[in-house]
Formats: C-alpha cells, sequence, structure tokens
C-alpha cells in the first residue's frame, strides 16, 4: 500500500513540475506564397497535444520545455521544429512533391515528374492494398482504378481473375494487361486444364503469386501511349508493381522490422433465399422429381403426403431410401417416414471458413550506399465449403549498393509455393453439370429432403445415393468427400540491375530478369459416382519461363535556363518457352487409387511452345519552363509468331501535357494547378506461335492395310496462314488534371478513342479442304471512353480529418466491322458475338415470339412461344461504374468505407432461373393452387386468356425453356471495403520496443443488392462462370460470392 501512495504521490509531483514549466508558444504559418495557412495541425510531438490555426494562420499553444512542434497540412510537407528558448515560432511551409510535384512510375520503371506526363497514370500505395482480407493483389484494386473493370469467377479461395482496361480489343486474343514487378515482365497466365463447361473457370490466375504484404506501390498505365515501350505485350494496359524488396534502398532508418498478423473469416455471400411452404414434387402433388413444386408443408394427409407417425401436425412421405436395392446395406430404411418439411439444406451445406495472413517485413541499411531487404508472406484461406482451401508462402529477398567505380546494384528475388484445393465447379444450365459440379445439386435442392441428415453414400459399395427413384442425382456430400481438384505451384521470379553514370548526364543501365514456375495439377474423380460413374484420373504439368533483358542509355540535359531535354534509347530481348505434359484416365478399377496404371484407359499429350520477341525503343521528352512538356516514344518489335515478311512492327507514339495556371502566372487560393494532355499511341497485337504454318502432329494414326499395320503421324487440322500478320491497336486520349481550394480537392479526366484493326479470327472451314479451320486478320473493334478520378478533403482540423474520393468510368465497345462474307463471330466459349454494329460481346438465343406491338404470343395450351429466328437478348457491358471511397479520422482512429455501383450489364442468371422454374426461390412463395393467365396474346391477336397451373407458369414458361427469361439486368451497389483503424500514440509505445501498432477491423463484399434480381435471390452479379477469358455475362451455378471480415494487427520495431 505504501509503494502505491508513493507512487501516486511521486505522479502527482511529476505533473505539477510539468505544468510548471510549460510555456506559451506563439506563432504563424505561411504556404510558399506568404499567405497564412488556416487549419494547420500544430501538434507536440510524442503526444496528442495540439492546436490548429486561425484563418490568418496564427497559432498559441502551450508547450513543456524541450519541446518539439510538428506542423501537419494536406498536400504540404510535415514540418518540424525545435522549440528551444522561442516564444515565437513561425513557419513557412511548401507543397509536397508526393502532391504537387508528384513522382509516378512509366514504362520501364523510369520515375517521372507527372505534370510531364500527357497521359494517364494511377498510383495506389502500399496502405490500400496490404492488410486487407484478400490474397489476390488484382481484386485489391476493385473500384480503386478508373478504367479498370476487375471481376473474379466465384468465391473459391484460389479462383482466378479477369482484368479488363478500357475495354476489349481483341476477339480470339488475350485482353488481359501486363503485369511488371520490379521492371520485369510477369507471367500472369490463366491456366485451365479443362473448359469452364466442367469446371475450368475457376483456374487460378498467376498474380495470386503476389504477396500483397509485399507491395509498396502500384502504378496502372492505361492508354498506348503510356505502354508503347512495352511493345505488343502492353497493348492492354501494364500494372506495374514494386516490392517492398524491389525498393529496398528507400529505408531511413538503420534498420526497418515490421510484422503483420490477420484474421479473417470467410463466408458464402450470396446463398439465395427460398421459400418454406412447398416441397419435392410435381403439380402441388409430393413425388421424388427434380424440382420443388409438391404438395404444402402444412396440410399433412393430403396431395401425395401422409400424416407422420410421430407429430400429426407435419405430413410425411415413405423414406426415399426405403428401395429394395439398398435394403441390405440400409435396412434402417425399410418402411421408413420422412417428414415432409423445410429443411436447411443450404445454410448447413457451406461453412465458415477462414483467412490468415501472416507478414515480416525486414530492411537494413548497410551504409549510405548499400541495404538489403527480406520479406517473408503465409496465406492460409480456407473457403466457405471443406474441400477448397489455399495456402501460399512467399520468400522475398533484395539489395543494392554502390561500387567503389560508382557502378550501382539492385536486384531482388523471389520465391512462391503454394497448393490449391478446389472442389469440382463445372456448369449446369438448370440440372445436371456438365462434368462433374459440387454446386449446382446442392442449390436447387428440393426444400423436403434432408441433405445434411441423409447419408450420401452406400456404406458396403461407397456408390453415391440420393433421393431420386432412379438414383440419377450425384449427392453433393459425396462430391465433396470423392472430387478434388488439386494444382501445386512452385516460382521464382527476380531481376539483376546494373547502373552506371558515364558522365553527369549520360547513365547506361542493363537489366535482366527471370520468371519461371512448375505447376502440377491433379483432378481426381472416384468411380461409382452419377456424374462420371467410371472415375476419372487427369494430372497436367506445366513449366513455364521467360527470360528478359533491356539495355538502355539515358540522358537528361538542360540545354539552356528553358529547355530540358530527357532522352532514352534501349534495346530488349524476351524469350517465353512452355512446356506441358498431360495424362488423362478413365475406368477406375481399385475405388479412391489414383495412380495411372489403376486406371483401364489413358491417354497422353504433350506440348511446346517457344516465343521470342527483340525489340529497339527510344523517347525523347522535352520540357520548357516547368510548364510545357512534349514526349515522343517509338519501337520496333520482332516477333518468331509471324513469317518473316511481317514480323517487323512500328509503332510509335506522341503525348503533350501544357500547365497554363504556371505558364501564365495564375496563382489564387482556389486555383492552384492546372493541366491539360494529350497523346496518341498505338501498339499491336500477335497471334499465338504456329498459326502461320500448317503442323505436322506427333500424333500417331494406325492403319490397317493388306500389308499390314501402317502407322503415321497426322496433321493438324487447322490450315496454317503465312499472310497472317499483327492486329493492330491506336489510341488518341485527352486529359485535364487539376487541383483547387488548396489542393483540397483534385481532378483526374480522361477521354479516349481507341480502335483496334486487322483482328484475328478463327476461320471455320469447309472440311473438303482437309482442314477444319484458319486463322485470317478479319475485325476492326472501337473502344471509346471516359474515366474520371474525384478527391475532396471536406473537414480538416486539429482532430477530425474527412476526405471523399470518387471514380468513374463509361467505355463503350462496338464491333465496327468483320470481314465481307462474315457477319459474326462467336467467343468466349458460351454465347458472346461479334456482330458489327453491336457491342463487343453479345449473346444471341431464340427469343419469345412477339408481334409487331411487342405483346408475346402464346399458345392455344398458354404457353410462351419462341422465335425461330436468333437475336440478340442480351449485352453483358455495364452502361457505367462508379466507386465512392469515404475517409474519416478522428485522432488516431480512422474509418473507412468504399461503395461500387455498377449501372446495366446484362447477365444470364442459372442460379436465379433454376430456382425459380424448379420452385425453390423464395419468390416462389405464394398460393400455388390459383391458376396463372399468361400474359400476351393469342396468334389472331386478341389477349390470352388460357389458365395455367403455377408449375406450368414457372417451368415451362420460365427460364429453363425460354433463354429470354434467362437474363437478368445486373445494376447493383456492394459494399466493398469497410474498416475501422487505430494507430496507438506514440506515448502509449514509449516503453515499449515497438515503434508503432496498429489494429485494423476490416470486412468485405459484407452487403450488396442487385435491383433487378428476384425478390430473396440474394444474388451477387460479380461473378463468371466462363472464367479469366473474353467471355462475359454467365453465371452457370459455379459457386457464390464470398465475404471475409476480421482483424489485423501490425507492429514495426
Amino acid at each position: 500500500m505504501k509503494r502505491v501512495l508513493l507512487t501516486f504521490m511521486m505522479s502527482v509531483l511529476v505533473c505539477v513540475v510539468v505544468q510548471a514549466q510549460d510555456r506559451t508558444v506563439t506563432g504563424k504559418v505561411t504556404d510558399e506564397t506568404g499567405q497564412g495557412l488556416p487549419t494547420v495541425t500544430v501538434q507536440i510531438k510524442g503526444t496528442t497535444q495540439g492546436q490548429q490555426t486561425d484563418a490568418d494562420g496564427n497559432y498559441r499553444i502551450s508547450v513543456p520545455d524541450n519541446a518539439t512542434l510538428v506542423f501537419r497540412f494536406l498536400g504540404y510537407t510535415e514540418v518540424e521544429e525545435v522549440v528551444g528558448n522561442r516564444s515565437s515560432v513561425n513557419v513557412q511551409m511548401n507543397p509536397e512533391v508526393s502532391e504537387l510535384d508528384e513522382v509516378v512510375v512509366t514504362a520501364l520503371g523510369i520515375t517521372r515528374d507527372k505534370a510531364s506526363l500527357g497521359y494517364a497514370v494511377t498510383s495506389i500505395g502500399s496502405d490500400d492494398i496490404q492488410s486487407k482480407p484478400e490474397s489476390d493483389v488484382a481484386r485489391i484494386l476493385r473500384g480503386k482504378v478508373p478504367g479498370v473493370d476487375i471481376q473474379q469467377t466465384s468465391g473459391i479461395a484460389g479462383s482466378g481473375t479477369n482484368i479488363i482496361i478500357r475495354g476489349y480489343s481483341s476477339i480470339s486474343g488475350t485482353n488481359q494487361p501486363l503485369f511488371v514487378i520490379d521492371g520485369v515482365p510477369f507471367n500472369s497466365d490463366t491456366n485451365a486444364d479443362r473448359g469452364y463447361s466442367t469446371g475450368g473457370g475457376t483456374a487460378s490466375s498467376r498474380f495470386l503469386d503476389l504477396d500483397p504484404n509485399n507491395v509498396a506501390d502500384v502504378s496502372v498505365l492505361k492508354g498506348l501511349s503510356a505502354t508503347v515501350l512495352y511493345g505488343e505485350a502492353g497493348r492492354n494496359g501494364v500494372v506495374l508493381v514494386t516490392t517492398k524488396t524491389g525498393s529496398s534502398g528507400n529505408s531511413k532508418n538503420k534498420m526497418d522490422i515490421s510484422f503483420t498478423q490477420s484474421y479473417f473469416v470467410n463466408e458464402a455471400a450470396s446463398i439465395p433465399g427460398d421459400q418454406d411452404l412447398y416441397g419435392n414434387g410435381f403439380h402441388n402433388a409430393a413425388s421424388a422429381a427434380f424440382s420443388n413444386w409438391g404438395a404444402p408443408f402444412n396440410q399433412p394427409g393430403k396431395n401425395g403426403t401422409s400424416v407422420s407417425v410421430t407429430d400429426p401436425n407435419i405430413a410425411a412421405v415413405p423414406h426415399p431410401y426405403d428401395r429394395s436395392a439398398w435394403n441390405d446395406a440400409l435396412p434402417e430404411y425399410i418402411g421408413a417416414e420422412h417428414q415432409y418439411k423445410a429443411y436447411d439444406n443450404l445454410q448447413n451445406f457451406f461453412s465458415k471458413g477462414s483467412q490468415v495472413n501472416t507478414s515480416l517485413n525486414i530492411t537494413s541499411r548497410l551504409s549510405d550506399v548499400g541495404s538489403l531487404s527480406a520479406s517473408y508472406g503465409f496465406i492460409r484461406d480456407d473457403g466457405y465449403v471443406e474441400s477448397n482451401d489455399y495456402e501460399k508462402h512467399n520468400l522475398s529477398l533484395g539489395g543494392r549498393t554502390v561500387l567503389q567505380n560508382g557502378l550501382k546494384i539492385s536486384s531482388s528475388f523471389n520465391f512462391v509455393t503454394s497448393k490449391a484445393n478446389k472442389p469440382p465447379a463445372g456448369i449446369s444450365t438448370s440440372s445436371n453439370p456438365a462434368g462433374t459440379s459440387l454446386f449446382s445439386n446442392v442449390l436447387y435442392t428440393p426444400r423436403s429432403n434432408d441433405l445434411t441428415g441423409w447419408p450420401f453414400e452406400l456404406p458396403t459399395t461407397k456408390e453415391s445415393i440420393y433421393y431420386r427413384g432412379n438414383n440419377g442425382i450425384q449427392n453433393p456430400y459425396w462430391t465433396q468427400k470423392n472430387v478434388l481438384d488439386t494444382e501445386r505451384l512452385n516460382r521464382f521470379f527476380g531481376n539483376i540491375a546494373l547502373s552506371y553514370d558515364i558522365t553527369d548526364w549520360l547513365t547506361a543501365n542493363y537489366r535482366i530478369g527471370i520468371d519461371t514456375y512448375t505447376s502440377s495439377t491433379e483432378y481426381k474423380i472416384n468411380s461409382r459416382g452419377v456424374n462420371i460413374p467410371l472415375g476419372q484420373y487427369q494430372t497436367q504439368d506445366r513449366t513455364n519461363t521467360i527470360t528478359n533483358s533491356d539495355f538502355t542509355l539515358s540522358a537528361n540535359k538542360n540545354i539552356n535556363s528553358d529547355l530540358n531535354l530527357d532522352v532514352m534509347i534501349g534495346f530488349n530481348a524476351k524469350r517465353e518457352t512452355f512446356a506441358r505434359q498431360g495424362i488423362s484416365s478413365q475406368t477406375q478399377f481399385i475405388f479412391d487409387l489414383f495412380t495411372h496404371n489403376n486406371f483401364l484407359v489413358t491417354t497422353a499429350s504433350t506440348y511446346k511452345q517457344e516465343e521470342n520477341t527483340l525489340g529497339l525503343y527510344g523517347t525523347a521528352s522535352l520540357g520548357y519552363k516547368d510548364f510545357l512538356y512534349l514526349n515522343v516514344q517509338a519501337r520496333n518489335d520482332w516477333t518468331s509468331t509471324l513469317e518473316a515478311a511481317n514480323n517487323s512492327v512500328f509503332y510509335p507514339s506522341v503525348s503533350a501535357s501544357f500547365l497554363p495556371f504556371d505558364a501564365f502566372g495564375v496563382s489564387s487560393s482556389t486555383f492552384n494547378y492546372l493541366k491539360v494532355r494529350v497523346g496518341y499511341g498505338t501498339s499491336a497485337g500477335y497471334p499465338n506461335p504456329y498459326n502461320t504454318r500448317s503442323t505436322l502432329s506427333t500424333n500417331v494414326n494406325a492403319f490397317v492395310a493388306p500389308i499390314g499395320t501402317i502407322q503415321t503421324n497426322s496433321i493438324s487440322t487447322t490450315f496454317g496462314n503465312p499472310d497472317l500478320t499483327a492486329e493492330i491497336h491506336k489510341e488518341l486520349e485527352v486529359g485535364i488534371e487539376g487541383r483547387f481550394f488548396k489542393n483540397k480537392v483534385t481532378l483526374d479526366l480522361s477521354m479516349y478513342d481507341k480502335t483496334s484493326s486487322d483482328l484475328i479470327i478463327n476461320l471455320t472451314l469447309d472440311p473438303s479442304t482437309g482442314y477444319n479451320r484458319s486463322t485470317i486478320n478479319a475485325a476492326e473493334i472501337n473502344n471509346k471512353g471516359v474515366e474520371v478520378r474525384l478527391t475532396g478533403t471536406v473537414i480538416q482540423n486539429n482532430d477530425w480529418n474527412l476526405s471523399l474520393t470518387g471514380n468513374f468510368t463509361k467505355n463503350v465497345s462496338i464491333v465496327n466491322k468483320i470481314a465481307p462474307g462474315i457477319d459474326q463471330v462467336s467467343f468466349g466459349g458460351r454465347g458472346n458475338t461479334a456482330i458489327p454494329g453491336e457491342q463487343y460481346g453479345v449473346i444471341q438465343a431464340l427469343p419469345i415470339l412477339r408481334d409487331d406491338n411487342g405483346n408475346a404470343i402464346i399458345t392455344g395450351s398458354g404457353l410462351l412461344q419462341r422465335d425461330p429466328n436468333q437475336a440478340i437478348i442480351a449485352t453483358p457491358a455495364p452502361n457505367f461504374n462508379t466507386t465512392v471511397i469515404g475517409e474519416l479520422s478522428y485522432k488516431f482512429l480512422t474509418f473507412r468505407m468504399q461503395f461500387d455501383y455498377q449501372d446495366g450489364g446484362d447477365m444470364v442468371s442459372a442460379t436465379s432461373y433454376t430456382l425459380l422454374g424448379r420452385g425453390i426461390a423464395q419468390a416462389t412463395g405464394f398460393d400455388r393452387f390459383v391458376p396463372v393467365i399468361q400474359k400476351g396474346v393469342k396468334s389472331d391477336g386478341t389477349p390470352n386468356t388460357t389458365q395455367i397451373t403455377s408449375t406450368q407458369h414457372f417451368w415451362a414458361n420460365g427460364g429453363v425453356f425460354n433463354s429470354e427469361l434467362q437474363v437478368f439486368d445486373a445494376t447493383h451497389i456492394r459494399l466493398r471495403e469497410i474498416s475501422l483503424s487505430m494507430v496507438f500514440p506514440s506515448n502509449w509505445l514509449a516503453k515499449t520496443p515497438f515503434g508503432s501498432a496498429s489494429l485494423t477491423l476490416s470486412g468485405q463484399n459484407l452487403w450488396f443488392q442487385a435491383f433487378n434480381f428476384p425478390e430473396g435471390m440474394n444474388f451477387d452479379p460479380e461473378v463468371s462462370s466462363t472464367g479469366v477469358g473474353n467471355g462475359r455475362g454467365y453465371e452457370l451455378m459455379s459457386g457464390p460470392s464470398a465475404k471475409k471480415y476480421g482483424a489485423t494487427l501490425n507492429f514495426t520495431f
């Protein structure tokens, strides 16, 4: 007790002494022009005590001895002043480089003043990327960059992501952007072993191999005038990623250590709501049908049901497992009843998974000219079903130094190992899936079936069992146990860069990088299922290697006091090799043994590919008095994928920027900065290798002839086109950038017009030619768009800060023309089509037959009549997308929200039309005994009066049989991100080993609303069953989206 009293008295004495030593300091804070700055935060360093300047920039604050004052104001460089013996401290604050003279990373890792650029560049810092409930860097960028459309394939952990920048510009080629990591091209392909229809849509995209917590900065180059130096590889935009280990020289301290630990809950976000009134059957009678148009639950003993022997208020039916073929294995169901009531099948099938992220970053400055850095990251993502998980380890090393002779050396090396287990996700359009799928047979499980409570396999034979009389549906729990898609990956990517200053204005640079990975996939299906009863085993081994080297000479010279010239010339050599070996086996012999020699039928395939590109490029930038800039760039590529006569392609670009306020000496507190820019760029798109020559396949054909068996090689069914040329892309871009109201409001506006011509398409040939297809240059697409980024500081004072960011994207992609004789081209694997005069990727099908007034024509039996002529029924491209990001800070707390909105964009939703058609959806919970009259007219034009049952109305007259009714407007809004962060005040950590500490509570995709889907469907339009590629607008029951929420702790030492 004495110790407590003594401690308390000493504390009071210290406080009295401190108070006695406090004194008042006054002063004025001005900007670079001498004008007073209002609302500047003046804070005593190491405490939360502070004041704010008044309207004229004056302040008054009480400080202790030896105090240091910190002056902070948005858009200005932070200033620290030691008070010492002064009673008045005046401060001039200058605009910070990161805001007013912003330096950004451009092509080939060149850093340039943003003011000098004639094209759009958007940069995202590490604070917006790390510690998020997402293991995919690309998905973290959703909504944060205008002009970039990012779409996940599903919520399955480890699934792929589609990234499109400024619209689709090719029909048969890839539209994915180039990823460049620390200056080296990075393979971001999506390797699907199977087509999307049998589950390939969930294949992983290789940028999943990046560690989000090791990302220092991301810059997105969107226009061709920005990406021309990357050649044809940059035609779809470039995502430049700088890692923390790749920028290891930026540490100001002798050693920095950062540790981050996160834990998130992972749940299925878009489980559809269901009705609780009716069960399995058809036409209001109970039966073991596929559908849920059976008897009502509240009428036991009627409509094909009996009264339960255990509860007279519950209906019952004979147990579907009481059948002679199963009685010996399941004697407990002989003569048993099944209570005919609603069971929570969907809610019980999907579970809560988790995501654990661990990250450690260490940077050590060895000397003034040398540093080392290391980073380790671990992610374990357990999905919302038991058979789904993703695990990844990232190890990164980086360093830089300067030798005594002035040679600068830097390097970064990254090692990745990962494993993904994914459930089968073959598509379904209303019934059993193509191949096998975990999700389709779950989603339309009849409400009266106890999916969770029933056995899913016979204990004797392990075969799948379920409720249908013919056992014609594979039990989802059997699928979860006996079908698995697994991928293992090992990857290394890194670079070594050398730089030498020949003179004070001339520098030579050389960089060599490598990116190589090996992936092994297994697709296991046990026999004794329903979809593939004999079993299947597929294995694929892939190896992809990119080697890339650049040599450049760069010069920066002031010609005179007004003119500055920045010039660079360079040479690039890139080689990419790819090899795949696959084995596919069918007819399993021993159950649950997966070796190829345990299958009776086995086939093997091998494919190898090599592509080489040489490039010569140059850029020259001329600046006049820091307000007018002209930039000229050009590159010439030579590619191995085209014949010698066509393999050289030259593409130039030119851009300019003008700063009128600087030019005319305009300076005011309202208009702070304005830039007008214009750029014109070109690029090319090369075909895949081996399309210009007819090739000999190594597949062996055997023919039986009178002289015996003759074995020959087979000829490829693709006719090589030696006249094939590169696709050509040309783009004009104009933009305005401005800052207003003392830099509290910023605007970045871009408009572009991009034309892609000589597009390569696959041409079907008459079999009489001896070939099935060829490739030709035959189409043209135009993309026009607007991108807007608007930010504003709404509140800024000593305690409160509120900022808002708004992004707007609109792109219209029109197919201008296709070669004569070709009226349309289908692509994407499903039904997306390129038709002259229409938007890219429209969906065609047989619509409902209508009269001249648009009325549906009804048959004599009351059913809709289909038009025999195919027509456009859907346009998947959205009208526009917007994002609003709000950030509110109070002292050491920060609250952040991101809302995304999509207007328009049609989607074929198999989940929606199937659950409506099968009577499971919440919207079908009405009185089904009331007849329905389909709206429309008879063939004679008079109104339809024929009554049909509710079963007929939703089944035969629904989307299951009418393609037009499968389409829904995908307009929606979502809460993309929400977080609450607390940065521990420095005085809290004074006696700890931590330099800083923070706690963040965050969630992702916690709420969304698709306005035009059926009531209670809870449908999330942000899924794509066709996988990564050019297809869009299809959701075919390949898995719901996910939502995550949890906490992150970060410490620095």
